[in-house]
């Protein structure tokens, strides 16, 4: 049996997938690259925001082309967890909903579907089987890879549907993990990327206290693994001991991803978030006082209800004042069965545009200036893709897959994905910076 696996949304999503196609060749299936050579396709959505609803549901359209084939199309992830009950009354086409938590059910699921036996949603209460496996169908060349180290949250931010789709915080046991990336550095792993919906609160739930600094140091000795990069980190948890041991250990990538969201402290409040302008400011000088060249990536939500022109005013002032590496705005999504969604003085979508191309447009000047201060400079670089023109493209330590800049480059000699080079910067542009391997 073949099936193929279309991934949409964040790094976690895709995660799920790998852990998905890894369960399914264990059962014999074949992992496929395109829908035309499939019996089933499945489709693993996100339903975060209304546009990754709106794109997942035009992809699940996509492929139900392919049923005249007399293909089996399955839809899982975030928007099936979500809205399976409606999902299943409007899209007919679909023969299964599958829940986020469900995967390891995937096996017997489609042997019934190949019968044609056709449960509809299998989408039930959280199931920590998933946080004990570490098989997953890795790319060929796997240089780069995450690590999930928890599901699903505990926070419970006014505009965020996560908690009600993947459930509490559960994380994944200490020698679970350890293992997984033994097995990822034996399969050729360079770059490990810790993802969770927090991974700040990482072994509350399992050892009552914050684990990641003490996990940190023990992946820190696997051989084979170069850079560990940290991604969704809450403010208010980055202890100082966490800040140490990124500062003491060479292999933890000076780049720490911290979604403030915003800086005004009323609309912070809104938010049910914990952080204070205050206490953002005080944590961001701690992690550069330790780590003065740490590129911090960070996400703003604009247009929350009730966030008034001086609220804003305060969040463009934050943006000047930070200066931040990294930074992507999101316009507020109104989500059903949210405190946020209930909320009056929602804000008018036009507004909340004019808002993030505001932020995001002196976000480009900002990011230039920061480029233009690495001309002259060498850094290392992971080489990911060669272009049409010959010349590579690859990243720094600064700098996560897909979500951040890139750095072109010339080199006289034949490179594959997943070497490391130095390049000396010559020219920099908004996002990406340019120069040759020395």
């Amino acid at each position: 049996m073949k099936i193929f696996i279309e991934t949409l949304g964040c790094p976690k999503n895709y995660n799920d997938s790998e852990a998905a196609a890894g369960i399914l060749e264990e059962h014999k299936y074949d992992i496929v690259d395109t829908p035309e050579d499939a019996d089933i396709i499945m489709v693993n959505t996100c339903g975060f925001i209304n546009d990754a609803k709106t794109e997942s549901i035009e992809r699940i359209f996509d492929m139900a082309a392919y049923k005249a084939d007399g293909k089996k199309l399955v839809v899982s992830g975030c928007l099936a967890q979500r809205y399976a009950e409606e999902l299943h009354q409007e899209m007919p086409e679909v023969d299964l909903f599958l829940g986020v938590n469900e995967y390891e059910k995937l096996p017997e699921l489609l042997a019934e579907l190949s019968k044609g036996v056709c449960r509809g949603i299998v989408s039930g209460v959280c199931d920590d089987g998933f946080l004990r496996r570490y098989t997953r169908k890795l790319p060929e060349n796997p240089y780069s890879a995450t690590i999930k180290i928890a599901e699903g949250c505990n926070n419970v931010c006014a505009y965020c549907v996560i908690p009600a789709i993947r459930g509490g915080y559960r994380s994944k046991r200490e020698e679970d993990i350890l293992a997984e990336a033994e097995t990822l550095a034996a399969a050729g792993c360079k770059e490990l990327i810790l993802i969770a919906q927090d991974v700040t609160y990482y072994g509350m739930d399992l050892y009552g206290e914050l684990r990641l600094a003490k996990l940190l140091r023990k992946l820190c000795r696997i051989d084979g693994i170069r850079w560990i990069r940290l991604m969704y980190c809450y403010e208010d948890r980055i202890t100082d001991e966490l800040i140490r041991t990124m500062a003491e250990e060479e292999k933890i990538c000076r780049y720490l991803d911290i979604p403030i969201q915003h800086a005004s402290d009323r609309v912070l409040a809104a938010m049910n978030r914990r952080s204070t302008a205050a206490s953002i400011k005080d944590t961001i000088a701690r992690l550069k006082a330790a780590m003065p060249d740490i590129h911090i990536r960070t996400t703003l939500i604009v247009g929350f209800p009730g966030e008034t022109e001086e609220d804003f005013d305060i969040l463009c002032d934050f943006v000047e004042e930070q200066r931040f590496a990294r930074l992507g705005v999101f316009a507020y999504s109104q989500e059903e069965n949210t405190p946020a969604g209930e909320m009056e003085d929602q804000i008018d979508e036009e507004i909340k545009e004019q808002r993030l191309d505001h932020i995001m447009r002196r976000q480009l000047d900002i990011s230039l200036e920061l480029n233009q201060e690495k001309i002259g400079q060498t850094f290392e670089v992971l080489v990911e893709d060669r272009d049409e023109d010959g010349s590579y493209i690859g990243r720094t330590v600064f700098d996560a897959p897909e979500i951040d800049n890139s750095v072109i480059f010339n080199s006289a000699r034949e490179l594959a994905p997943g070497d490391f080079v130095r390049v000396l910067i010559e020219d920099a542009f908004d996002y990406d910076i340019v120069g040759t391997e020395v």
